[in-house]
């Protein structure tokens, strides 16, 4: 994971010919680079605490369904993979934007299914996130509120009568 962030950053700064890209391209990459900035802040201010850069789940961690979690279960996975497309792309390294984001995907598929793993022994994270798409929202899909006491923060919500 650290290696293909240096290489992220290495691509962004290394001087290269110029490499013409419409302004447009240009301003979208700029975009999503902002967007995934906003979003990963989000998660940080979501999880509070909780939040660390490895794939650790202590048996006393919370569900979290609120903020990015509302629409997606990895909000930060997402995040980096905007930036591993969008901060090539905004330098004009159009072509090293998509191996790295080949190699992002190949470091974080077995992350994400081993931090899976350990979020699904929490006691109501199956019921919260059932349904809800890994990475990319969809329309109208929002975590479920789980019937029983919520494991979310600590907040019970009724049950429904």
């Amino acid at each position: 994971m650290v290696a293909a962030h240096v290489a992220l950053f290495v691509t962004a700064g290394w001087p290269r010919r110029p490499r013409n890209i419409p302004v447009a391209v240009e301003v979208g990459a700029l975009a999503g680079l902002a967007a995934a900035e906003c979003l990963r802040l989000s998660v940080i201010h979501t999880l509070g605490q909780s939040w660390n850069v490895t794939a650790h789940v202590s048996p006393a961690t919370q569900v979290i369904t609120s903020g990015p979690y509302r629409w997606l279960r990895h909000p930060n996975y997402t995040a980096v993979a905007l930036e591993f497309v969008c901060l090539p792309v905004a330098v004009g390294a159009i072509q090293e934007a998509v191996w790295l984001s080949i190699a992002d995907a190949m470091v974080l598929w077995p992350r994400i299914r081993a931090e899976e793993a350990l979020l699904d022994r929490l006691p109501g994270y199956r019921e919260a996130f059932h349904g809800v798409p890994r990475f990319v929202p969809r329309r109208g899909r929002r975590t479920q509120k789980p019937e029983s006491d919520s494991q979310s923060r600590g907040v019970s919500f009724p049950k429904p009568q």
